[in-house]
């Protein structure tokens, strides 16, 4: 049986969904002469109207849109992609030394970690361990080029909201970052793709897209995550089996 919030059949609905929308390139801002605003996927021309698509959840994973009068737009201006996807800094030798010092966890170490900020927050454990794997591949020294720390990736300032006080020790890292995706399913109803959304573009872009942004490396980001934590479950059931 599933421990946590989330159930093999909502996560793996979840994927699909993910994997029906393609990956959009840039957003659209569109400013109309009424004095409204609003942001789109992508727009197209129909008539004498202006159809814009929006990433909005609409069942079956097709994009929702919403059709205005030609004459009303008065710019439609491009919306850049965020930077790009963090990347784990290469381990240099004096960094090697550190892992030791700072107590790189094994991986037996790791399971218990994340098992204990799990039962403590409510979230299953293998959700964590693949928010670990995308973040960090594990590594309690990682480093992203955006400055964002340790196994779950949280940056100083984050991590100083979270009452952690040194991101690069292994379970003050999980316990932070756990906390923050508590948080964050909290927010979005337990909406694990809203969540890990949020988690990785920030709040504030998922609240103004009204959904997943559409972001080539967040929604990647969020399909990643997904499909490790369905292929984790899977293989815990074979193995129950």
């Amino acid at each position: 049986m599933i421990q946590g919030r989330f159930k093999v059949g909502a996560t793996i609905a979840a994927a699909v969904l993910l994997a029906a929308a393609p990956l959009a390139h840039a957003g659209e801002h569109v400013t109309l002469s009424t004095g409204f605003e609003l942001d789109c996927v992508k727009h197209e021309a129909v008539g004498d109207r202006i159809r814009c698509y929006h990433a909005a959840s609409v069942p079956g994973g097709e994009l929702g849109s919403q059709d205005i009068p030609a004459h009303e737009v008065l710019s439609i201006e491009i919306v850049p992609d965020p930077p790009p996807a963090p990347v784990v800094a290469a381990v240099a030798p004096k960094v090697e030394a550190a892992l030791a010092i700072s107590g790189q966890p094994t991986a037996a170490e790791l399971v218990q970690l994340l098992a204990k900020a799990g039962a403590q927050h409510n979230i299953d454990a293998e959700l964590l361990a693949s928010v670990v794997h995308a973040e960090s591949g594990g590594h309690v020294q990682a480093v992203s080029r955006t400055g964002a720390r340790g196994l779950m990736q949280l940056m100083p300032g984050t991590a100083l909201a979270l009452g952690v006080k040194d991101a690069f020790v292994a379970d003050q890292n999980v316990e932070g970052g756990t906390k923050y995706l508590d948080e964050l399913l909290t927010r979005y109803h337990d909406n694990i793709a809203l969540a890990l959304a949020a988690y990785n573009a920030g709040p504030g872009a998922v609240d103004r897209y009204r959904g997943v942004p559409p972001y080539r490396e967040t929604r990647a980001y969020v399909a990643s995550v997904i499909r490790e934590f369905n292929r984790r479950k899977t293989a815990l059931l074979a193995q129950s089996k």
